[in-house]
């Protein structure tokens, strides 16, 4: 069970007697039915209180599973048919309630959140304050793994007053969102309310909410005429309902006032010009005492979409039809449906992985099914980086956001291999192809520059958000083609189009850069120098950009030369190793500042790599950037676990001396909190497992002062502080088994070691509902209001694509005693 990360005092409302009196005897025979009043009013207080996003730190996402199909342009797309209509709705689970809730494309976000208000004798609760949560899945195999995204959710009063189990999962054949919800109440005079928070086409601030004329059908849109419509339908008529603005004239404020719905609004607005932050909230039945923990109320909740009000209703109303039995088991894909369990069933390779997991497979599965629900479904092989927006719940949602729920070449070519490490060969080719649209070319809106550079970031459509260079992000598309050819994925022939349609001009641009004008930026690419590096902040030159680099020309050249280019496979070879050849001199510190501890000795630390050396002068005094909030520092202070990627990819021996210095160096918890990498942290068996920080000196975090979430005030704080990111337990895992194959050390004692520390500390880092995060609290420094407890996942983003990809490359490196993402061409091409 998860204790809350913040948990509110009840609300004490002085009731009157006839409130008492009615509350007290309920039964939920005799309080069904409709509207006692009915509503008229237009709700007052517009616009409502500012929106926000809600909070980051998932425990729980979904949405349902579809086939590709074929067509004589694509490998695979999405498409509507008769036979296998697409579900378009994803949904994510966030302290025990339902939070944002996506429709059409997937950072099209619909609502903020849903949960339930419970009023009940001298006490107003909200379920996301006032309970304890647990989270399960509904289908299991008989190992406990998840075989669909389908949630159980049971919310425990803080008091034991009343408990509220919902499950959630989305109709496949619909662009529906189902919700059952079973009360049960151990005390007289308890009564349930639906809250919604709708954000409608992804703002909170410039929307309608209304009900019907009966009061059982809630409705929320934008003023635009295009604007998508929510249609909330229940299987139970609700007693009252009502429309209004957050803070102002909602359902909470209204409950808060004396424990009782009286304020009914049938609209927010009669003209459609008074927008704003808008909530829908809706009574049930009070609740009869439960009997022997017999439930006491059962009622089942479609949230339905759509681009008009007819389809929107009529969509809801075919979900709430079929019934619950027969949309759970189409999304999980039992009997003749195609759902879940199918998908995992086509990975050949889950299944012998398991053994090389430290929980029996559970986490392995649920990042399958994580991996994949994370792709649109209009735009087939776009994968995002998470369905979530950063410290959400202090982000103005007045504007739309994508958050991290947008397209990164880098974690999209982590993602993809994690597919390709799986056994599903199909995503990872039609993500492949997909990127073609995010290739700067001369069909890029705005393209004036040198062409063959992928964008930095970009909405799944491919509208281009930001548009900085990181040479990264372009040799991995080239890592990923070859990758995809070797396996068999890609044919001869289909390797030799994609290296002229995309493959080249990327290598093409990593040998020569040039003058790139796009949007604001205006500037010369030198390779190996790259105006930003994996943690898109600064400029230089850097050892976990050049890894990808290199080895990216390498295979272009392996490529090419496979495709008849005899002169580009030269170019792209020769460039490879001269740019290797200046690794050592671009990169590596040989006048160090740090020094690393043996046996409570102080000794030299050089050479060491260093995690950017901005003008390629690592033995100068030369500070790094001013970055998110902290005032840059002497180059040679600053530790990155970035240069692992040399190993990884073939450019560096892992038995090489620099190597291990550098990773001695990152191992010293003597240094101080500030330029600290490396943490440990305690499993619940007491065993201790490694935590690793992006580098020195990272202010992407909360602020170790205030507690306040990341820029929450609009800027940046001297006291932020970038926390533990658990990918890099698996990151340094691969470097370790690199490390006993080149050393000849692997043995089964040694696998075991290395599989309990490393791939059990990546389990360690996963929530109730098997999510990986992107930070974990390190315990420096303020709480927060969460009151972070050490290992727990931040409100910085959860899940991570790129957590989850990591884990499976890991588990499926341990699996085949090799590195999976390693390229076996480069070292011999270096020497």
């Amino acid at each position: 069970m998860t204790v809350k990360p913040t948990l509110f005092s009840r609300s004490l409302i002085a009731l009157s007697l006839t409130t008492l009196l009615c509350a007290c005897g309920a039964d939920s025979n005799t309080q069904v039915g409709s509207n006692t009043v009915s509503p008229s009013k237009i709700a007052p207080g517009a616009p409502g209180e500012l929106p926000t996003w809600a909070f980051s730190g998932k425990t729980g996402i979904g949405t349902s599973y579809e086939p590709y199909m074929a067509s004589d342009s694509h490998t695979g797309e999405y498409k509507d048919s008769v036979a296998n209509p697409i579900s378009r709705v994803w949904f994510s689970l966030a302290q025990g309630v339902l939070t944002e809730t996506m429709y059409g494309l997937i950072h099209n976000a619909q609502l903020k959140e849903a949960q339930f208000i419970i009023a009940g004798k001298d006490f107003v609760d909200t379920e996301k304050d006032n309970t304890f949560t647990s989270i399960d899945y509904l289908y299991k195999d008989d190992a406990g793994r998840p075989l669909s995204l389908a949630y159980k959710v049971i919310n425990k009063d803080i008091e034991g007053k009343y408990q509220i189990e919902k499950h959630f999962f989305t109709d496949p054949d619909r662009d529906a969102l189902m919700m059952k919800v079973i009360f049960t109440a151990f005390e007289p005079g308890i009564t349930p309310y639906l809250y919604v928070n709708p954000h409608v086409d992804n703002s909170g601030a410039n929307d309608i909410a209304s009900i019907s004329s009966d009061g059982n059908t809630l409705f929320a849109s934008t003023g635009s005429k295009d604007s998508t419509v929510i249609t909330i339908k229940a299987d139970i008529p609700f007693v009252k309902s009502s429309a209004g603005f957050v803070g102002r004239s909602d359902g909470i404020t209204d409950l808060k006032q004396n424990g009782q719905m009286d304020w009914l609004y049938q609209s927010t607005t009669d003209d459609n010009n008074q927008l704003g932050n808008v909530a829908l909230t809706a009574q049930l039945p009070s609740l009869s005492v439960s009997q022997n923990g017999a439930p006491s109320l059962s009622a089942t909740f479609v949230i339905g979409f759509g681009a008009d009000k007819t389809s929107s209703i009529n969509t809801a109303q075919a979900t709430l039809d079929s019934g619950y039995d027969k949309v759970l088991r189409a999304y999980n894909g039992e009997g003749e449906s195609l759902g879940w369990q199918d998908y995992l069933s086509s990975l050949d390779a889950l299944a012998p992985m398991t053994a090389n997991t430290a929980d029996n497979g559970k986490l392995l599965y649920a990042s399958a099914l994580v991996l994949k629900a994370q792709e649109d479904k209009t735009h087939a092989g776009a994968l995002i980086a998470s369905l979530s927006n950063p410290w959400g719940d202090t982000v103005s949602a007045v504007k739309g956001s994508t958050g991290y729920k947008a397209v990164w070449p880098r974690d999209f070519y982590q993602c993809a291999m994690a597919f390709l490490a799986m056994g599903d060969t199909q995503t990872p080719k039609v993500a492949f192809e997909y990127l073609k649209k995010v290739q700067v070319s001369a069909q890029t809106p705005g393209y004036k520059g040198v062409p063959g550079w992928f964008l930095q970031k970009t909405h799944v459509d491919g509208e281009i958000e930001w548009v900085g260079v990181q040479l990264d992000q372009t040799a991995m598309p080239i890592m990923l083609g070859w990758k995809l050819w070797q396996a068999g994925v890609l044919t001869d022939i289909e390797i030799s189009h994609w290296y002229q349609e995309m493959l080249k001009p990327a290598a093409e641009f990593l040998v020569t850069g040039g003058d790139v004008n796009l949007d604001w930026n205006q500037t010369r690419i030198s390779p190996l120098k790259t105006q930003q590096e994996r943690w898109e902040e600064q400029q230089g030159y850097s050892p976990s950009t050049s890894a990808a680099v290199i080895a990216g020309l390498i295979a272009a050249s392996d490529i090419a030369k496979h495709s008849g280019d005899q002169q580009g496979a030269a170019r792209y070879l020769n460039e490879a190793q001269q740019m290797e050849s200046r690794l050592s001199a671009l990169m590596i510190t040989t006048q160090g500042l740090l020094n690393e501890k043996d046996n409570g000795q102080s000794r030299s630390s050089a050479p060491y790599y260093v995690r950017l050396a901005p003008t390629g002068q690592p033995n100068s005094s030369e500070q790094l950037a001013d970055n998110n909030g902290k005032t840059g520092l002497d180059q040679r202070l600053i530790l990155d676990g970035g240069f692992l990627e040399l190993v990884r990819y073939g450019v560096r021996r892992a038995d090489d001396p620099t190597i291990n210095h550098t990773a001695s160096l990152i191992d010293n918890m003597a240094l101080e909190d500030n330029l600290r990498v490396k943490y440990l942290f305690t499993t619940k068996d007491g065993q201790q497992i490694p935590g690793f920080r992006r580098y020195g000196n990272d202010g992407y975090g909360e602020d170790t002062q205030s507690g306040a979430s990341y820029a929450e005030s609009g800027s940046n704080t001297s006291n932020q502080r970038g926390r533990v990111w658990p990918f890099f337990t698996g990151e340094r895992g691969h470097f370790e088994l690199a490390k006993a194959l080149a050393t000849d050390t692997l043995t089964a004692e040694r696998h075991s070691q290395l599989k309990n520390q490393y791939v059990k500390g990546m389990e360690y880092f996963a929530n109730d509902g098997l999510m990986l995060p992107e930070q974990a609290w390190d315990g420096i420094g303020d709480p927060t209001r969460y009151n972070y407890q050490l290992g727990q996942g931040t409100n910085s983003a959860t899940p991570l694509a790129w957590t989850h990809a990591e884990y499976v490359k890991l588990v499926r490196s341990m699996t085949d005693n090799q590195v999976w993402d390693h390229y076996p061409i480069v070292a011999p091409a270096l020497k």
